[in-house]
């Protein structure tokens, strides 16, 4: 799994995997620190810590990844935000072009 790092150790970039699943639309691991990381159709993504690569392979295995991660991560587990916008927050451009 490549990852590189940015101006702080917390922060990586982890190969994500294409996911259609609900909101969910990209997934990532990394073994090594046991975080994983999701991308969700608005753009944000979040990460996880302390997950287990057990837990990780149920993830990626599912049929119905958004329903499991909703279940098994998000209600479990701490999220740190990554990328993406606040919610509620505006996106300048929707005054130009209006929202997506």
């Amino acid at each position: 799994m490549t990852k590189s790092y940015g101006e702080s150790l917390q922060e990586f970039i982890v190969e994500m995997i294409t996911i259609n699943s609900g909101k969910l639309r990209a997934i990532g691991y990394d073994g090594r620190d046991r975080i994983l990381q999701v991308q969700l159709e608005d753009g944000s993504a979040f990460q996880y810590s302390g997950i287990s690569e057990a837990l990780w392979h149920r993830l990626r295995n599912s049929g119905a990844a958004w329903s499991f991660y909703r279940d098994n991560i998000e209600e479990e587990f701490a999220a740190k935000r990554v990328s993406g916008k606040a919610p509620g927050s505006k996106n300048p451009l929707d005054d130009l072009f209006g929202p997506s």
